[in-house]
């Protein structure tokens, strides 16, 4: 990778690009690597350490919390407090968003929330997990510690969001608004090099990604679209094909670099979706605009959404451009049984 340029030395090139922030958000990005990085070292031997496997305890959701998912968040939450740039965050693993209390953190412009270790249940299979952040400027007062209306912001708000995917190699997949790069980490040099500058995704692919396992619970609309996958060859291009890892950083990551989509629709056991909208959703749909791709509940834009709770779930739709744009076509034409 000699040659390349490091995430440190892109995220200071590009601080022009946010003359407002004055290095506060190149610092805040800067903590978010070092936690990746850390927590990158716990993956790559959880085999061999007492980390993998459940804690015993359910999380907000009511999912079984693994050792690594709570390691994740610890370390994540302690590197960004210490840089100050950060006032509070909001994670999957916490009942209710936590506030830093330093003088320092209460000055601060910026919240985070986060999904600190997302298809933690596949550590111990070894299939790739990651991380998910997002980032917004506080609505509340600096100086003040933060308020629940900081988080629940719609995700046209953010102001950067972003990925780790700790698989055959670990990446850092991030955008400000300025379009999508990917950092691959050196591991003998310790640093993330720029190995995806300007990802985009492209418009048609021919890979679509859900639990068919749940197909009898799906709307109409997307049992239609599933079988339009199944039944028709796109033209000049190769057959529709299944791919479902069950980590959406994994689904995504893919389906960004060749093409494709990635659903979640409503089901009868969760008539509002599974994923979380604030952790999950709205920093994918940032990233994939970026990259020229579409998301979508199936009706609106997903960063449109005006979020009530921190915990909220949403059907989601992501990934390329028109085949987006067709299964919102078969959702309307198929409305529900």
């Amino acid at each position: 990778m000699s040659g390349m340029r490091t995430l440190g030395e892109f995220i200071v090139e590009k601080q022009a690009d946010f003359p407002h922030a004055s290095g506060d958000l190149s610092s805040l990005l800067s903590s978010i690597r070092l936690a990746a990085k850390i927590v990158n070292r716990e993956i790559n031997k959880a085999g061999l350490a007492d980390i993998i496997g459940a804690v015993g305890t359910d999380n907000v959701q009511g999912e079984a919390q693994q050792k690594l998912d709570l390691y994740a968040n610890e370390k994540f939450k302690a590197a960004l407090e210490a840089r100050d740039q950060v006032c509070g965050v909001a994670s999957e693993e916490e009942d209710e968003a936590v506030a830093f209390n330093k003088a320092l953190n209460q000055d601060a412009k910026y919240v985070v929330l986060m999904d600190p270790l997302d298809g933690s249940s596949n550590i111990d299979v070894n299939v790739a997990i990651g991380t998910i952040f997002s980032i917004y400027r506080r609505v509340s007062p600096i100086g003040t510690p933060p308020v629940e209306a900081d988080f629940l912001q719609p995700g046209h708000k953010q102001v950067a969001a972003g990925y780790v995917i700790y698989g055959s190699s670990t990446m850092l997949v991030y955008t400000t608004g300025h379009g999508v790069n990917g950092f691959t980490y050196d591991p003998s040099l310790g640093t993330f090099c720029l190995s995806h500058e300007n990802m985009m995704i492209p418009k048609k692919g021919t890979i679509y990604s859900i639990n068919e396992g749940n197909y009898i619970r799906f709307p109409l609309g997307v049992k239609k679209y599933i079988k339009y996958c199944q039944e028709n060859e796109p033209q000049d291009q190769r057959p529709y094909t299944s791919r479902y890892i069950g980590s959406l950083v994994a689904d995504f990551h893919r389906n960004l670099l060749k093409g494709g989509i990635y659903l979640y629709p409503s089901t009868l056991s969760h008539p509002e979706g599974k994923l979380r909208l604030l952790y999950e959703c709205n920093p994918m749909a940032f990233l994939i605009e970026q990259a020229g791709g579409l998301a979508s509940d199936g009706q609106r834009r997903i960063l449109d959404l005006v979020p009530t709770e921190l915990h909220q779930r949403t059907p989601f739709f992501v990934g390329s451009s028109e085949m987006v744009n067709k299964v919102e076509e078969y959702l309307e034409t198929y409305p529900d049984q």
